[in-house]
């Protein structure tokens, strides 16, 4: 029932419905997802509202039944910081068609990072920040434009969108992955065959210090064998003196 009469005083209040629905920037962009951000698409040739100022509303996938388009942006209703606790849904990004161009000038990466903001994310003055996402989600969103407070057109909701979750280090195995217990086994026997080379480098180390050792040892005994001196004069005397 609340839906339809959601639905009944936006028609009453000449609100235009486009087809348009919000998506998140191809999976060739890294870092469309993170734990607290996600990249949408641009609403290029959506809007054609020269007055407006085009929001985007984020919101839990459970609560968009509850989104009534009627509370503005910057009340307590839609700050950022009460959010999602005390407030269902927020609203950020404001900008106006003149920031939306169209068609698109080739080559122009054109997204908008949801949760970029960090330095206003606890400062209630500014209640439209852009800051980072509470939690994993599901989220979703749509862009809704307003001329003063008068809502004038809107979009249709995403599909859920379900942020990355970080890992618990006591959840990731030791030989997670299809190479872990392979590179074990390769380390193991590495390091096995190292110590055997350097056990050979050791021993081949200590037989070549033996060896040289006993090689001068005999160099020099011989040497003091061979230097012998004959004193053979001495026996010619008594043949002199016949």
């Amino acid at each position: 029932m609340l839906p339809l009469l959601l639905l009944l005083l936006a028609t009453a209040h000449g609100l235009d419905r486009y087809t348009y629905k919000p998506t998140l920037v191809g999976s060739t962009l890294g870092g469309r997802t993170t734990a607290t951000t996600f990249v949408l698409e641009q609403p290029r040739c959506v809007f054609n509202q020269d007055q407006a100022v085009i929001w985007l509303v984020v919101t839990l996938s459970n609560a968009v039944s509850a989104f009534n388009n009627t509370v503005g942006p910057g009340t307590p209703e839609r700050a950022f910081q009460r959010f999602p606790v005390n407030a269902t849904a927020y609203m950020t990004l404001n900008t106006t068609l003149l920031n939306y161009p169209c068609p698109k000038p080739p080559g122009e990466i054109a997204v908008l990072r949801v949760g970029s903001e960090t330095t206003c994310a606890s400062d209630e003055s500014r209640p439209t920040c852009n800051g980072p996402l509470p939690g994993p989600g599901p989220y979703r969103v749509k862009f809704l434009a307003l001329e003063g407070a008068e809502p004038v057109a809107e979009t249709v909701w995403s599909d859920a969108i379900t942020l990355r979750t970080a890992r618990q280090p006591s959840s990731i195995s030791s030989t997670d992955g299809h190479h872990g217990a392979g590179m074990i086994a390769l380390t193991t026997i590495l390091s096995i065959l190292f110590a055997i080379l350097l056990a050979g480098l050791v021993a081949m180390l200590v037989f070549w210090g033996s060896d040289a050792c006993d090689s001068s040892t005999l160099s020099k005994q011989e040497t003091v064998s061979v230097r012998r001196y004959n004193t053979h004069h001495v026996y010619d005397q008594p043949a002199a003196r016949l």
